[in-house]
């Protein structure tokens, strides 16, 4: 089973994308904030990582930059999932190394857990 870590500090949100993928097979652990999240990469090694860029703590760029700094966790792919939307925002996570980068409104549930079996398949 795939282990996706979603790092989240909308409770609302995390509950209902970590339902969907749990349903789709998943295994799903969470993380409110930037500094519990990269903890939780380096001690789980997911197989994929979904990440706000808006947290508390660290945020989503630290955490980004710290999990491709490391040479055991650089190759995870990541899934920025934000309502940033700016093209600053943008290039720069892709610059670090996320593999997509998502519009939280733009996206369902189901369209989300479609992303990371493409993802993960590849």
């Amino acid at each position: 089973m795939k282990k996706i870590l979603f790092i989240e500090d909308e409770a609302a949100l995390q509950k209902t994308l970590s339902s969907a993928l749990k349903d789709a097979g998943f295994s799903v652990f969470q993380a409110l904030d930037g500094d519990t999240g990269l903890r939780l990469i380096q001690r789980e090694k997911p197989d994929l990582v979904l990440l706000d860029l808006i947290l508390p703590k660290k945020d989503g760029f630290e955490v980004l930059r710290g999990l491709k700094e490391n040479r055991e966790t650089q190759s995870i792919p990541v899934i920025v999932l934000t309502n940033l939307g700016g093209l600053r925002e943008v290039q720069s996570a892709l610059d670090l190394g996320a593999r997509d980068y998502l519009i939280k409104t733009n996206y369902k549930p189901s369209e989300l857990v479609e992303k990371v079996k493409m993802i993960l398949n590849q």
